[in-house]
């Protein structure tokens, strides 16, 4: 049974010598809809094409359920393995996450390699993680999901750095299986990344806590994968991101400032979502994926040039995802992306009746003053007026409601600097010491 998330390595346990260069996977997916309706397939097969894999056929099946033991029924899993030898494929990849025992008897009826949705994801993951902590979240993920499919084989942990474990030869008790050993050291080292990732959040929640010190707006840009997220950023701050047509290809967050409207805010790119995201990866990812959660406004890029039902169904994932994490009900802008491919008909039935929606092409700037006008007004509905009077001494205190309220109108007087401004709701007890009469600006 294949029991590695990373397909290389089980194309090499089939004989491959050169995995990379010869992969090619028959896609398998069970449609609960309509028969013959695989359009659910398209997702997956972008997967396996980030992950270097060629689709060279589908095989689906209509029923409520997966087969609990083979996930197709008998006559569809001739059928199957038929078209595996027809095609020449060397690997079959499931839309599903594949309990091990389906797993194990797919590979036994079929006599190659099978992997699940998740395995191909965190074979992604695991290519496009740069940072520390983003390595870290995908070794856990590799580990959490693997620890269920061990059946002995010690080089599913050298795969997954097991030479960075403590342990090793010697550290077997006295009859204990070569399976319990695998699986106790895969268990101390789930724990030693849960403590690393602890530290890792640690630091994070410094530098948020520093920033929410600061009452610099945060947004963050959520939305299906390869919908431009990276592609916006560098539009909107010249973050220098690397960009690439392939899904996941931004793994690690980055967050970085830009100016509008006299007030500064601080934007972060966030992983993609896609639909079926598995838990352990929502659970793995959670460092990374708080920088949503804890943002004050959400910007959700949206392919704009996609087909109305793809679009529709990205909308509900990105949706569903967000709700998971929770952050559902977090204010949020919807930024139509890719317009430029689109003719002017089509950008009228883009955005007819959308509210707080905007379209844009972050490749040619087009509609992007449009967009940042729109979180200017999301953050303005935050804002509470005020109308202080800072004595000439409290510099500080004046350089502080620069910083938060972005433009003032001031007024120099005998006593003082008469200030008029609008400061989120949050802050404004700050000031209350300076308030004109107690009151609030009109």
């Amino acid at each position: 049974m294949a029991t590695q998330g990373d397909i290389s390595a089980n194309l090499r346990g089939a004989g491959v010598s050169n995995p990379r260069a010869r992969q090619r996977a028959v896609a398998i997916g069970v449609v609960r809809g309509s028969p013959g309706e695989d359009a659910e397939l398209d997702e997956l097969s972008e997967l396996l094409r980030t992950a270097g894999v060629a689709t060279l056929s589908r095989v689906t099946q209509q029923r409520a359920e997966p087969d609990p033991d083979r996930y197709f029924g008998r006559g569809k899993l001739e059928e199957l393995k038929a078209e595996v030898k027809r095609a020449g494929a060397n690997l079959v990849a499931c839309d599903d996450e594949l309990a091990p025992r389906q797993e194990r008897n797919l590979e036994a009826a079929l006599g190659v390699p099978v992997i699940d949705r998740t395995a191909v994801i965190l074979d992604i993951f695991a290519d496009h993680a740069h940072s520390a902590a983003g390595k870290l979240q995908v070794e856990l993920a590799q580990l959490e999901y693997n620890l269920a499919r061990m059946r002995g084989l010690w080089t599913h942990l050298e795969r997954l750095g097991a030479g960075r474990m403590d342990g090793g030869i010697g550290t077997r008790g006295p009859g204990e299986s070569q399976i319990e050993t695998d699986r106790r050291l895969a268990r101390d080292r789930i724990s030693a990344l849960r403590r690393e990732l602890r530290h890792v959040e640690r630091s994070r929640e410094t530098m948020r806590a520093e920033r929410r010190r600061s009452a610099i707006p945060t947004v963050a840009l959520a939305g299906y994968t390869n919908a431009g997220k990276s592609t916006l950023l560098n539009a909107i701050t010249g973050a220098g991101v690397s960009v690439g047509d392939r899904l996941f290809h931004t793994l690690d967050p980055t967050t970085r400032s830009f100016e509008h409207g006299g007030r500064r805010y601080l934007l972060t790119d966030t992983v993609g979502f896609i639909r079926k995201l598995p838990h352990q990866l929502v659970d793995a990812f959670k460092a990374t994926l708080e920088e949503t959660t804890l943002a004050d406004l959400i910007v959700h890029v949206v392919d704009g040039s996609s087909t109305a039902p793809s679009r529709a169904a990205a909308m509900r994932a990105v949706d569903s995802v967000l709700d998971e994490i929770g952050a559902g009900e977090t204010p949020r802008v919807i930024a139509y992306n890719k317009i430029d491919l689109l003719d002017e008909p089509e950008r009228h039935d883009l955005l007819v009746g959308q509210r707080d929606a905007v379209g844009i092409s972050a490749v040619t700037g087009e509609g992007l003053g449009e967009l940042l006008d729109a979180i200017e007004r999301a953050f303005a509905r935050t804002l509470e007026p005020v109308e202080l009077l800072i004595p000439y001494g409290e510099g500080a205190t004046l350089n502080e409601l620069h910083e938060v309220a972005g433009q003032v109108e001031r007024e120099d007087r005998e006593d003082g600097v008469l200030v008029r401004a609008r400061v989120p709701r949050a802050l404004a007890h700050r000031f209350a010491a300076y308030s004109v009469n107690g009151r609030t600006a009109a």
